[in-house]
């Protein structure tokens, strides 16, 4: 995941952020090193996501959420919020992660759209 050039993201079973590359670190603005693990709770208020009225996505709604629950990949459009507030438009397609020990989990490349201007207020 640390070569990849698109933005990515790796949850495990229960929706804890495992890692974010150093694509996704320019995105948000932070590394990985200075979020580490937070639960769906904490990423979804760190980061968003935002549908286009600038209301947040439910949890459940998410690509990777619903990756990891049907065991299939699944595609969204967003907007994520940086840390320094600015909110990117990204198309995001995720997929479902199976180890060799049975564990589950998923990952998430975001795919920034330049062409698409994020909602306003999405920020706030």
């Amino acid at each position: 995941m640390s070569a990849l050039s698109s933005p990515a993201f790796l949850v495990d079973e229960g929706g804890l952020l495992v890692f974010f590359n150093e694509a996704a670190e320019a995105l948000l603005g932070r590394g990985f090193d200075e979020v580490g693990h937070v639960g769906p709770a904490e990423w979804g208020g760190l980061f968003g996501p935002y549908d286009e009225d600038g209301e947040t996505i439910p949890y459940e709604e998410l690509p990777v959420v619903q990756a990891v629950r049907r065991g299939r990949p699944a595609h969204g459009s967003f907007g994520v919020r940086a840390f320094d507030g600015a909110v990117h438009a990204v198309e995001c397609s995720a997929f479902p992660i199976l180890t060799p020990h049975g564990s589950q989990g998923g990952i998430a490349i975001l795919w920034p759209v330049e062409d698409k201007a994020p909602a306003e207020g999405a920020a706030a």
